[in-house]
């Protein structure tokens, strides 16, 4: 079983941002300050999770992580591929940064049952308990 990451998407309006972004073509790379311990775990089938709007609702597979620069001056770059796969969505509370992500991981919509509902309607029909 592969480790993943999750990750708040700061200043992202909706999973089609990130659709759209990736459909320019060529791998993505995330910025972060920490690199994290297990990135071979990760490197190894690992994906990317995205809360959007306080809801994961979207993964990106994971393809490098890589260190840059030394000491204080180091930071993390996580290389993306470069499609988003959509997952049924699971309400996330915020947090800073990245986390290890191993546990309750939602499914791929195409697992789940692909809808063609808006993603705000399926938000708001997981919270009442509808979905």
């Amino acid at each position: 079983m592969s480790l993943n990451l999750i990750k708040l998407g700061v200043g992202v309006p909706d999973v089609e941002w990130l659709e759209r972004r990736a459909a320019r073509g060529g791998p993505l790379t995330v910025h972060t300050r920490m690199t994290p311990k297990r990135a071979r775990e990760v490197e190894d089938g690992g994906s990317l999770y995205w809360v959007v709007k306080g809801v994961v609702g979207c993964r990106q597979p994971v393809l490098d992580i890589k260190t840059i620069g030394e000491g204080r001056a180091s930071r993390c770059e996580i290389i993306l591929e470069a499609r988003v796969i959509r997952t049924a969505p699971l309400a996330r509370r915020p947090f800073q940064g990245w986390r290890y992500f191993d546990k309750d991981v939602p499914a791929d919509l195409s697992q789940a049952g692909e809808t063609d509902l808006p993603d705000d309607l399926v938000r708001e029909l997981r919270e009442i308990g509808a979905w």
